[in-house]
C-alpha cells in the first residue's frame, strides 16, 4: 500500500495529519530546511512530536534540504544528530556535500533525496543511489508513464507529489527569488516570484508563471500500480487544519481503494486551490496549468466552516488507535498479572496485588475484561482481551484501573523509544588543490551565430556549446580548434529517458570529432557521458555550494566544478577547492527552466524560434529563450560584469572564469569579451553583479 506523507509545518499540524491518518509527516527543525517561513520545530518541540509520532506508529521524515556553505555543514549534522537520537525514520536532503557529511556521521539513518536535487530520469535515481540515498522524490514534471518506467526499473524507493503548489520551475532550478531579491529557494527563502504579474507584451494584469495547485487523488492506484512507495502531500507553510483535510480525504481514498467523492473534491478546493487543480504534468499534457488564488477562493466562508469542523475533529477526540491485546491472571495467594502486546512486537508486563477472598461481589472474567477495555482518550484499540480468574477472589477496580494504565504506559514508551544507532564523527574538511597561475578563460555560447569567427581569433583557453547545436554544425568547431581552445560539449539541465537517445547520440558523433570533454549540470547525465566516454566538468545546475560537494564531485570522476552563483565572492575565495574551480563572471544567468512554454503563451502558438520577453512592475525585461525538449529558460534581465573586478576573481583560487553569452549577437559577444581580455572599453547596459557581493538569506 502507498505510503501517504504529510506535511507539518507546526506541532498543531503533526497532530492534524496523523489523526487523519498520515503514514507518515515531514517537518523542518530550527534551520536549513526549505520552508524557513513555515513554524518549524525547536528541539523540545521536535522530541515531542517524535514521540506523539512513533506511539501511534507514523514516521516523522525531517527535511534539512536546503544548500549548506562550509560554515554551516557542521551545525546541519549536529542537527541530524538530534533528529537521529530522538528517533526520526530519515532526512530529506538536497545538498550533494551534506549528504556525503550525513552518511559519515549518522550512517544508520536512511537519506531521502529532495525534489531539490532536480532528479528526472532513471539514471538520477541511481546516481542517488550510489551516493547512499534509499528514496528518491522525483520530479513533479514526470508524466505517469515517466514515473512508471523510473519505477520498474529502479534499485531504491521513488516518492511522488500527489498535492499542492507546483513550481514554475524545476525544483532546485530555480534563482529568480535570489537574484531579484536575495531571497533563494535553493535557501528555504522563496519569495514566490512566479505568483507575481508580469506581461508578455499585453497588460500588467497576466500571472504566466503561476500554475493551478497538483492534485492527484483520482490517480493513486495508478502510482500504486506503478510501484511508487509514497506519495507526498505539499503544504508545510499552510495552516494545520489544511494539512489534516488533505491527509483524510488522500488516506480514505488509499485505504478504501475508491475515488473521492464529489463533495471530498469540493473539501479539497476549498481548504486551498488556484483556480482549481490540474494533473497536467502527470498526463503528459502541460496544458490548461495556468492558475492564481482567486479573491472568491481566499474569502471562502465555507472554507473557515470546513477549518472549524476539522480543528474540532482532530483536536477533541483520537481518532488514530493503534491495535492492541490484553491478557490477564487472577489467581489466589498471587499477584495480579496482565499482559499487553501490540502488532509490531512489543509487549509489556505488569503485576498487581494479590486478589482479596471475596465477601459479596467477586470479579469475574466479564467485569475484568470490561474494565480492560477502557481504553478511551488513548491511542490504543483494544482488539483482543482475555481473562483468566479463579472463582470467588475480590480485586478493587482502581487496582485493575492500574494494571491497564502500567501496560499502556510500558507499551507507549517502548513505542516512542528511538532505535539505536550509530553517531560518529564529522569527516574532516578536503584539502585545497592548489591553484597555479591565472584562472583560463572560458567562452559559453548559445547560438550557431555565436559560434563565430571573431569569438575564435580571441583564443579563449575553453569553448563551452551545446551538445546538440555542435552536433548539428561540426564546421563552427574547427574554428576553434584551430586556435588552441578546448570544445567542451554541454548537455541540457533536463533530459528525460525518452529524450536520452537524442543527446546520447551528439555526444557519440562529437566524440569522433575529438571532444572528449562534456559539461554535466544533473546527477542523472553522469551515466550517459561515461558511456560515451568523456570527461565531466560540473556545471552550476549542480550547486555546488561548499567544499564537500566539490569533493564528491570529485571522487565521481569531475575534472571541475562551478561553484554556485548563489555564493558571496568570499565564500568562494575562502571555499577548500579539492578540484579545479570555476566561476560565471559575465552573462546574463538563468533564473528558471522550466517544462512549460512561456513562448507559447506570449505567441499564442508554437514559435519557438523566437525569443519572448517577460516584463515585471517594474519595467525589467527578461528573456525567454527556447531550450531542448520544447522548454524554456528564462534569464535575468540584467547581465553579470565583473571586468572591472579582476583582482576579486583571481583571489579566489580559481581554474576558470567563465563568460556566459545567451542572448547576444556574435558581434556584442566578441567585444564582451575583448573588454575582460583588456582589449576594449565596452561595457553593457544594465549590469549586475550578481549576488557574489550581497549573498543569499
Amino acid at each position: 500500500m502507498l505510503e501517504l506523507l504529510s506535511p507539518a509545518g507546526s506541532p498543531e499540524s503533526v497532530i492534524a495529519a496523523v489523526q487523519n491518518g498520515a503514514d507518515a509527516v515531514y517537518l523542518g527543525m530550527s534551520g536549513f530546511n526549505a520552508r524557513q517561513g513555515a513554524k518549524n520545530f525547536t528541539d523540545e518541540e521536535f522530541k515531542k512530536a517524535v514521540r506523539y509520532c512513533r506511539i501511534r506508529g507514523c514516521k516523522v521524515y525531517v527535511a534539512l534540504n536546503t544548500l549548506v556553505n562550509d560554515r554551516e555543514i557542521r551545525q546541519a549534522v549536529d542537527m541530524a544528530r538530534i533528529a537521529s537520537a530522538y528517533g526520526a525514520d530519515g532526512l530529506i536532503v538536497q545538498d550533494l556535500g551534506l549528504i556525503s557529511a550525513l552518511r559519515e556521521a549518522v550512517p544508520d539513518l536512511p537519506i531521502h533525496g529532495s525534489t531539490q536535487m532536480s532528479v528526472h530520469s532513471l539514471a538520477g535515481v541511481e546516481a542517488a543511489a550510489a551516493m547512499g540515498i534509499t528514496r528518491v522524490v522525483l520530479a513533479r514534471e514526470l508524466s505517469l508513464e515517466q514515473i512508471r518506467f523510473i519505477t520498474k526499473h529502479a534499485s531504491i524507493e521513488t516518492e511522488v507529489f500527489v498535492h499542492g503548489a507546483l513550481c514554475f520551475c524545476h525544483s532546485g532550478q530555480c534563482y529568480m527569488s535570489s537574484l531579484i531579491g536575495r531571497r533563494s529557494g535553493n535557501r528555504g527563502s522563496c519569495a514566490q516570484p512566479c505568483r507575481m504579474q508580469y506581461s508578455l507584451g499585453g497588460r500588467m494584469d497576466d500571472h504566466p508563471l503561476s500554475l493551478k495547485d497538483n492534485c492527484l487523488v483520482t490517480h493513486l492506484r495508478e502510482l500504486e500500480d506503478a510501484g511508487v512507495a509514497c506519495v507526498k502531500i505539499e503544504g508545510r507553510a499552510k495552516r494545520p487544519e489544511y494539512s489534516g483535510i488533505v491527509t483524510g480525504i488522500y488516506s480514505r481514498a488509499i485505504r478504501e481503494q475508491r475515488l473521492p467523492s464529489d463533495e471530498e473534491m469540493e473539501q479539497l478546493r476549498q481548504a486551498f486551490s488556484r483556480s482549481g487543480f490540474t494533473d497536467g504534468y502527470f498526463l503528459g499534457t502541460r496544458k490548461d496549468m495556468d492558475g492564481i488564488r482567486t479573491e472568491e477562493e481566499k474569502r471562502n466562508p465555507e472554507a473557515e466552516k470546513l477549518f472549524a469542523a476539522a480543528r474540532n475533529e482532530y483536536g477533541n477526540n483520537e481518532l488514530r488507535r493503534v491495535p492492541i491485546s490484553f491478557a490477564s491472571v487472577v489467581r489466589k495467594g498471587e499477584q495480579a498479572k496482565a499482559i499487553a502486546y501490540d502488532n509490531d512486537g512489543h509487549k509489556a508486563f505488569a503485576l498487581g496485588p494479590v486478589p482479596e477472598r471475596a465477601r459479596k461481589n467477586s470479579i469475574t472474567e466479564e467485569s475484568l475484561r470490561e474494565q480492560m477495555f477502557k481504553t478511551g482518550g488513548t491511542p490504543y484499540d483494544v482488539i483482543s482481551n482475555q481473562a483468566q480468574i479463579e472463582e470467588g477472589l475480590f480485586l478493587p477496580s482502581s487496582e485493575i484501573n492500574n494494571l491497564r494504565r502500567q501496560l499502556i504506559s510500558e507499551i507507549s514508551e517502548q513505542r516512542a523509544a528511538a532505535p539505536k544507532r550509530r553517531n560518529l564523527p564529522l569527516p574532516a574538511a578536503p584539502a585545497s588543490v592548489p591553484s597555479t597561475g591565472n584562472p583560463v578563460t572560458i567562452y559559453q555560447v548559445s547560438t550557431e551565430e555565436q559560434l563565430c569567427p571573431e569569438l575564435a581569433e580571441l583564443k579563449p583557453e575553453y569553448l563551452y556549446a551545446p551538445a546538440l547545436l555542435l552536433a548539428a554544425h561540426p564546421e563552427k568547431i574547427d574554428l576553434f580548434t584551430a586556435n588552441g581552445t578546448k570544445v567542451v560539449a554541454v548537455l541540457p539541465r533536463i533530459i528525460t529517458d525518452n529524450q536520452v537517445t537524442e543527446v546520447y547520440s551528439a555526444l557519440e558523433q562529437l566524440f569522433q570529432l575529438g571532444i572528449n570533454e562534456a559539461l554535466v549540470g544533473n546527477i542523472g547525465h553522469i551515466m550517459m557521458v561515461r558511456r560515451v566516454g568523456m570527461n565531466m566538468r560540473g556545471d552550476f545546475g549542480l550547486n555546488a555550494f561548499n567544499a564537500y560537494s566539490m569533493d564528491v564531485l570529485k571522487k565521481i570522476g569531475f575534472l571541475s566544478a562551478t561553484a554556485s552563483f548563489e555564493l558571496r565572492i568570499a565564500q568562494i575565495r575562502d571555499m577548500p577547492k579539492p578540484l579545479p574551480a570555476e566561476m560565471i563572471v559575465y552573462g546574463r544567468l538563468p533564473l528558471m527552466v522550466s517544462d512549460q512554454c512561456v513562448i507559447s503563451k506570449s505567441a499564442g502558438r508554437c514559435a519557438c524560434q523566437t525569443p519572448a520577453q517577460l516584463s515585471d512592475r517594474t519595467g525589467n525585461v527578461f528573456p525567454v529563450v527556447k531550450e531542448f525538449g520544447c522548454r524554456n529558460v528564462i534569464y535575468n534581465a540584467h547581465r553579470l560584469y565583473l571586468a572591472d573586478k579582476k583582482e576579486d576573481i583571481y583571489s579566489c583560487g580559481l581554474w576558470g572564469m567563465r563568460l556566459l553569452f545567451t542572448t547576444e549577437s556574435s558581434r556584442e559577444c566578441a567585444e564582451v569579451a575583448k573588454g575582460y581580455k583588456n582589449l576594449s572599453d565596452y561595457k553593457p547596459n544594465a549590469l549586475t553583479r550578481g549576488l557574489y557581493y550581497r549573498g543569499v538569506d
